[in-house]
């Protein structure tokens, strides 16, 4: 039995049902929801602080590997999956969901989803800058 509801279930370390151990503990807690990342819009490229630029393309592997890396705090839980959530291209956001794990409450595995919003800041990376400010020179 449940100790927090009392409905029947096979018994597991913390003594509670799944529906209410999720209502006691919050595994993204203390994990990023909302970043923002620097985009150059010329070269279609994002910044790796503290200066290196990856190109990568809406949606892809690199792209995904990219703004996952770019979370802090993520080795406090165990990722299972993520994947992009579909945005508009001119909205300046990236939506990826994120499946997590998190030992809780006497040894119990707690499995859940989550979005982070990743907002689009358009800077230009220094190349673009250089070759635009005097484009003779390159």
């Amino acid at each position: 039995l449940c100790c927090m509801c009392g409905i029947s279930m096979p018994p597991n370390a913390a003594n509670m049902c799944v529906n209410c151990i999720r209502t006691q503990v919050d595994i993204t807690e203390g994990l990023q929801k909302h970043v923002t990342i620097l985009h150059c819009p010329e070269c279609n490229s994002y910044l790796q602080p503290p200066k290196t630029w990856i190109k990568a393309q809406l949606e892809s592997k690199e792209l995904l590997t990219f703004c996952i890396k770019r979370l802090k705090n993520l080795n406090k839980v165990r990722l299972v999956h993520a994947e992009f959530i579909w945005t508009e291209p001119h909205s300046k956001r990236i939506k990826v969901k994120l499946r997590i794990q998190k030992e809780v409450l006497n040894g119990a595995i707690l499995e859940q989803a989550y979005v982070v919003e990743y907002v689009q800041q358009d800077h230009m990376c220094e190349h673009c800058t250089r070759v635009q400010s005097n484009p003779d020179q390159y």
